[in-house]
């Protein structure tokens, strides 16, 4: 069997390492020219890493990465909201990184080359189109950058892997339009910075509005310093009204438009502006999703990660699902009698779980529980426990990973 991968970021890169393991071949097809560290930080929770520790990557990991220790969410006054250990800190077989996403990416793409080949990822090549038969598909690549010349490649299966804007969802949902977008505005940058708390703390603060994200994705100049990762989300326009702008991992924002939103924000002994302002370049980023498909297979053809089911950057489940999605289908792959079965097997245990999970992400995830507090306290509280009690807060918490696939128990099992 031979499975065609479009796309090499890390939902592809992953499936491609996964079937290999199970002895099954993938070719991994890529339109950038070449495999860049693009985006900044992304958090990858212990139900993904597991997976990812059975492809023996945790050293490769630990080498890029941080294993994040706690988790604190606080209102923009800076009050602690919520806290709770995360990883092998909170109990859990497996830890959670928070670690740069082109990072992430390249260990995945050092292990493909590696256990695969140098020609397993072949770059530079948009998928153009695809047809089925009896006996398998036949894609159709052009020349990413030229856009002369082509390559057709034949498989067993094709898995588009290929993002938010992508081709085979276009092709079978052709008048899907433009990704949904709320009016949010994501800016995000990384700084070379002295550690905070335990050196592997990250907060969250303020609700979906207003939103102020911190955390280290990866060892600093020296020991006392880290590569911290931030990131700002604010409500600039009525997303009903408004189509989005273009959403590019490599798009720069200007520090001049985000200094502002971001002097809003207060975390403890921590120099907010300071740090937006020691970033050497920053990104901006419009929050987008799609709403859940009825089906992602079409014969011999599925959509995975990005491509099926894009959601909102909350709960740290982007990357995870793109990685639980792979593995996954390799499973049903190995299992199924025939290829096109695997992928209704895929797509029946996949599509609704991730389908809730967009649902959720729109309204905040388990840090909606910010929201409730700022709503129910806007000028801030003396005892959050007046505000919204430990059990209200914990079962927002508790509950989103639980539809989500991370606790403790659904881990360790």
């Amino acid at each position: 069997m031979t499975v065609l991968i479009a796309g090499a970021g890390v939902g592809g890169l992953t499936l491609a390492l996964m079937l290999h393991k199970r002895g099954i071949k993938s070719v991994v097809f890529e339109q950038a020219s070449e495999i860049r560290e693009l985006g900044v930080g992304i958090n990858t929770l212990p139900h993904a890493i597991k997976e990812l520790a059975q492809l023996d990557l945790l050293q490769a990991l630990d080498d890029v990465a941080i294993r994040t220790k706690e988790l604190i969410y606080i209102n923009r006054l800076g009050q602690v909201v919520w806290r709770e250990p995360r990883g092998l800190d909170a109990g859990f077989d497996f830890p959670q990184f928070s670690v740069h996403r082109g990072r992430l990416q390249k260990v995945l793409y050092d292990a493909v080359k590696a256990r695969l080949g140098a020609d397993a990822v072949r770059t530079g090549l948009r998928l153009a189109g695809f047809q089925q038969d009896e006996g398998g598909v036949t894609a159709h690549f052009t020349d990413a950058v030229r856009g002369a010349g082509s390559l057709t490649a034949r498989g067993d299966v094709l898995v588009s892997a290929d993002g938010i804007h992508s081709v085979t969802r276009r092709y079978y949902y052709p008048h899907e339009g433009q990704p949904s977008w709320q009016g949010v505005m994501m800016w995000r940058g990384a700084a070379d910075w002295p550690q905070f708390l335990s050196g592997r703390s990250m907060y969250i603060g303020g609700g979906m509005g207003a939103k102020f994200t911190l955390y280290p994705i990866a060892h600093g100049s020296n020991p006392g310093r880290k590569l911290t990762n931030w990131a700002v989300s604010i409500r600039i326009a009525d997303g009903e009204k408004s189509p989005p702008p273009k959403d590019s991992w490599s798009m720069q924002g200007r520090l001049d438009d985000v200094l502002p939103y971001a002097r809003r924000f207060k975390v403890a002994d921590f120099d907010v502006e300071g740090l937006v302002r020691a970033t050497p370049v920053c990104y901006q980023y419009p929050m987008c999703d799609r709403d859940p498909l009825p089906r992602w297979t079409f014969g011999r053809v599925t959509l995975l990660g990005d491509a099926a089911h894009p959601m909102y950057p909350v709960g740290s489940n982007g990357a995870a699902q793109a990685i639980l999605d792979a593995r996954c289908l390799a499973d049903s792959l190995l299992k199924s009698e025939h290829p096109m079965q695997a992928l209704h097997y895929y797509e029946a245990e996949r599509l609704p779980k991730t389908a809730e999970i967009v649902l959720l992400n729109r309204k905040g995830g388990p840090e909606r529980v910010i929201d409730e507090v700022e709503r129910l306290a806007p000028a801030g509280f003396d005892y959050v426990d007046r505000v919204l009690g430990h059990a209200d807060r914990e079962a927002i918490v508790r509950g989103y990973a639980g539809k989500a696939g991370f606790t403790q128990q659904q881990v360790n099992k």
